[in-house]
């Protein structure tokens, strides 16, 4: 998909998925323990008793399925598992894994105890999930040879395993998958307070030193996410080095924030390029996904999946199904005053808050306005 004039570099600053360099550093900043995890403070202790008692009993542990908007520890989780049984790691992904065999091919060469981190998992072709039902359940898989009436089913028995299963959207799992999973967790986003305790820890394994009000300007406009906060801290660190003598304080965090255009929210120049139309072109709505993306001169997909999700949870925008609609709350974030025929969410319905990381559609917004 093309970057649209709101698009790469600016967006990816706020995006809340992976890029390489993310990867890179993610690596060297995640925590190695349960104990050094910030956040997250009932998943981490229900966890804890889940790993514990299993290792009580010599056994490996239930397997795990985490769930929750991308960029909040779902890998950094997987890793601490395996790093708190002292269990070796297999990564792979749902979307690598596009037949049976695939995953015959993985199963077959898992250690004892050896814990399978399988990211993106709702994206696994179906006649793979079929094969890992029995694999999670009686640890074998049935490799079917041949084809047509003589096909025989050989079963090979697997390893004890524990898989750790990690998905932004957990409905579009299987009823039989969800139930094979002992314990399941849902991650939320962060409050701020947290989100600074990260940054400080990272700072540190950076070797800057970040000043309390500056870890507060940045977690507050860091959209829960500690992916997003991470990346605004290099960010600043990088102004900081260049043109404030390596000081990391408040003045030079709004400074560096604002070169990127991140506003005191965390809305990027998308965001406020979609409350802007929608607000000053559209008196605030309803208005239909197309249209909107039109005015904005990005694609549907690219407001729907990239811009909408935060702006609902922020109480900017509500999805109807006459299309979207601004809240009292954008127009004052833009300094606008609504005129007084406005519509209002009084018949809108805001997202769940699970499907909110998901950029799932949950309505016919992206019709015109007024169409039913």
């Amino acid at each position: 998909m093309d970057a649209g004039p709101y698009g790469a570099p600016d967006r990816e600053l706020v995006a809340a998925a992976a890029d390489a360099d993310d990867r890179a550093v993610e690596g060297a900043l995640r925590p190695k323990r349960l104990d050094d995890f910030i956040g997250q403070p009932r998943v981490r202790e229900q966890l804890s008793l889940v790993l514990h008692g299993a290792l009580r009993r010599g056994r490996a542990p239930d397997h795990v399925l985490l769930s929750g908007p991308p960029g909040l520890g779902k890998t950094t989780l997987a890793m601490i598992i395996s790093a708190e049984l002292g269990a070796p790691l297999r990564i792979t992904s749902g979307p690598a894994i596009e037949r049976a065999g695939d995953l015959a091919a993985v199963l077959s060469t898992l250690s004892e105890g050896e814990v399978l981190f399988l990211d993106e998992i709702h994206r696994m072709a179906r006649p793979a999930e079929e094969m890992l039902y029995v694999a999670m359940e009686d640890f074998r898989v049935d490799v079917v040879v041949g084809k047509g009436p003589g096909a025989t089913a050989i079963p090979l028995d697997v390893a004890p395993f524990t898989l750790v299963g990690a998905t932004t959207r957990a409905g579009m799992l299987p009823a039989p998958l969800r139930d094979r999973f002992g314990f399941v967790a849902h991650m939320d986003f962060y409050e701020p307070a947290d989100l600074e305790r990260i940054l400080h820890r990272s700072a540190g394994l950076l070797g800057v030193v970040l000043e309390p009000d500056a870890g507060q300007e940045i977690a507050r406009r860091s959209r829960g996410t500690p992916r997003i906060a991470n990346r605004l801290l290099r960010r600043v660190r990088d102004y900081a080095e260049v043109r404030a003598d390596g000081r990391l304080d408040r003045a030079t965090a709004r400074a560096a924030l604002r070169l990127y255009e991140v506003d005191d929210e965390g809305l990027d120049r998308l965001d406020r390029a979609v409350l802007g139309a929608l607000l000053k072109r559209f008196g605030g709505g309803p208005v239909g996904l197309s249209t909107l993306a039109v005015a904005v001169g990005e694609e549907s997909e690219t407001v729907e999946v990239m811009a909408e999700p935060f702006l609902v949870r922020a109480g900017l925008l509500a999805r109807t199904p006459r299309g979207r609609v601004a809240t009292p709350a954008a127009w004052s974030h833009l300094g606008l005053t609504p005129p007084p025929d406005a519509a209002f969410a009084g018949a809108a319905t805001l997202f769940d808050e699970a499907d909110i990381g998901q950029g799932g559609r949950l309505d016919d917004g992206d019709d015109e306005p007024g169409t039913p």
